[in-house]
């Protein structure tokens, strides 16, 4: 074959290499994640097909549509540039390939787009594509500024613990403490940070929060941000924190759950059906009908309960009350108790009768 022929084959390598690049759409080396889109354009209203390989079995993805990005710098705007409401969830097979159908919306940011795609949970992980959104505005990427950067250099930790108000419901509070070093060529002067908490497999609500100080160019300085979730909140959370569009740390947080309130309702459930049934009961003992002559008292009378008990002497006063018989069958007339209180055996007082002594002269 002659040079120029090899040159014209060249020219055709390169031109379908030119061709064939954004339809692949190729966001990662091929020993990481990867990213492949059905079609490199589409307007508002269609739809492509997002495939990708290389990620962690079984893991959860999120796809989406994003502005003002190219893959060799992410995105910079994090997730605020992207079109969130129009974003697909998909989780990968036990080889870490997917395959998901997404929706082309326009971000609300101009192009240069591409689909984003990035882990929900556990280690992170993202690859993006070029897309372009047909229709949708294109602005030139904004100048990377070419000032401070900051890294992590430690660990971050979660500093506090919780009280007697957590326990009964109060918002558990922490604070997120870890130090950053300056790795680039100016100083950092308040810095915003982005702090976000996740619970389970949702996505992080993230806070913007800004610490005071400068950070010089190869300096290091210790920052603590407050932590703080909804009352009554309980479960495993994971802290994230961000910077520059950038996840820089995650920390996970297990929250126990305020046993206070469950106390509580139970006290409640308890002593208020009792405190009602008090209430009732009361009620009912007053307005209930009383007997016509008084409140009866039950049991025995004193002076009764004082001549049954052995080796007591009533006193003058208890013989002088008189008695009255207790024997339902007589009457008061054949109460024996009324005739004069005699104990002796009942005899004739007849005038016929033999014993009875009659006097001289009487007829």
């Amino acid at each position: 074959m002659s040079r120029s022929g090899e040159v014209r084959w060249a020219a055709i390598v390169a031109v379908l290499a030119l061709l064939l690049g954004p339809l692949a759409g190729t966001a990662a080396a091929a020993d990481g994640p990867t990213v492949k889109l059905s079609r490199s354009q589409a307007g508002t209203g269609g739809s492509i097909t997002v495939s990708g390989s290389g990620w962690r079995a079984r893991a959860l993805l999120m796809i989406l549509v994003c502005g003002q990005a190219v893959p060799a710098r992410g995105v910079p705007g994090g997730t605020n540039s992207c079109a969130n409401a129009d974003g697909r969830a998909v989780t990968t097979d036990a080889k870490g390939r997917f395959s998901r159908k997404l929706p082309v919306a326009e971000p609300p940011v101009p192009c240069p787009c591409v689909v984003h795609v990035a882990t929900v949970t556990g280690a992170k992980a993202e690859a993006d594509a070029i897309f372009q959104v047909a229709g949708h505005a294109v602005e030139p990427l904004p100048a990377e500024t070419g000032g401070g950067r900051l890294s992590v250099l430690t660990d971050t930790r979660l500093d506090g613990s919780g009280g007697l108000l957590t326990w009964f419901g109060a918002p558990p509070a922490r604070t997120l403490a870890f130090t950053v070093g300056n790795v680039g060529t100016s100083a950092v002067r308040n810095p915003v940070f982005q702090v976000g908490t996740a619970h389970g497999v949702f996505a992080p609500q993230w806070e913007d929060q800004q610490w005071r100080g400068t950070i010089r160019p190869g300096g290091k300085a210790r920052i603590e941000l407050p932590v703080e979730l909804t009352g009554g909140a309980h479960g495993e959370y994971t802290v994230s924190l961000k910077y520059g569009g950038k996840v820089l740390a995650e920390q996970p947080w297990g929250v126990g759950r305020p046993w206070g309130v469950t106390l509580f309702w139970v006290l409640v459930c308890l002593v208020v059906p009792a405190a009602l049934f008090r209430i009732g009961m009361a009620v009912v003992d007053r307005v209930r009908p009383r007997p016509a002559g008084g409140i009866r008292h039950r049991g025995l009378r004193l002076p009764e309960l004082a001549l049954r008990l052995p080796g007591f002497k009533p006193s003058t006063a208890a013989h002088a009350a008189p008695a009255t018989s207790t024997l339902p069958w007589f009457t008061p007339d054949a109460d024996p108790g009324a005739a004069g209180g005699r104990l002796s055996a009942p005899h004739d007082d007849s005038p016929t009768s033999p014993t009875t002594p009659t006097r001289e002269g009487s007829t």
